[in-house]
């Protein structure tokens, strides 16, 4: 993937987005679950709460080393894997808390995703070597 270009920019805000999601859930666990929709669990339960950071802080740098080191093709299957997490995030939230607002949240996150695999993806499908323009 060519570090130059829209596609490549998308890609390394969405890995600047899961690592600031990542540092929040580690410095700030407690607001972190209010974001997310839940309420912060008590005693040796909280330890959930920097799991949750370590996954989107990983995931985040992840995106950015794959948005530097591999083809577009290949972010873009990541991406388009990568919706399973706010899809059960969505299902888990309703679950729990039913139609919370924060709901909203974890929605614009499966399609900021899915919609950036796509587009990937859909520029791939001419040539599956063509770095991003």
């Amino acid at each position: 993937m060519r570090r130059e270009g829209p596609a490549f920019l998308v890609v390394m805000g969405l890995a600047a987005v899961f690592v600031g999601l990542g540092i929040l859930f580690l410095v700030a666990p407690r607001l972190g679950a209010l974001v997310f929709g839940v309420a912060a669990p008590e005693g040796a339960a909280l330890v959930y709460l920097p799991v949750i950071g370590l996954r989107d802080l990983a995931f985040g740098l992840y995106l950015a080393a794959l948005a530097i080191l591999a083809s577009r093709r290949t972010v873009g299957i990541v991406l388009a894997i990568t919706v399973l997490i706010p899809v059960g995030d969505m299902i888990l939230l309703a679950l729990t808390r039913g139609l919370a607002p924060q709901l909203a949240l974890h929605l614009l996150s499966g399609l900021a995703v899915g919609g950036v695999a796509l587009w990937l993806l859909k520029a791939d499908d001419n040539d599956t070597r063509e770095d991003i323009a």
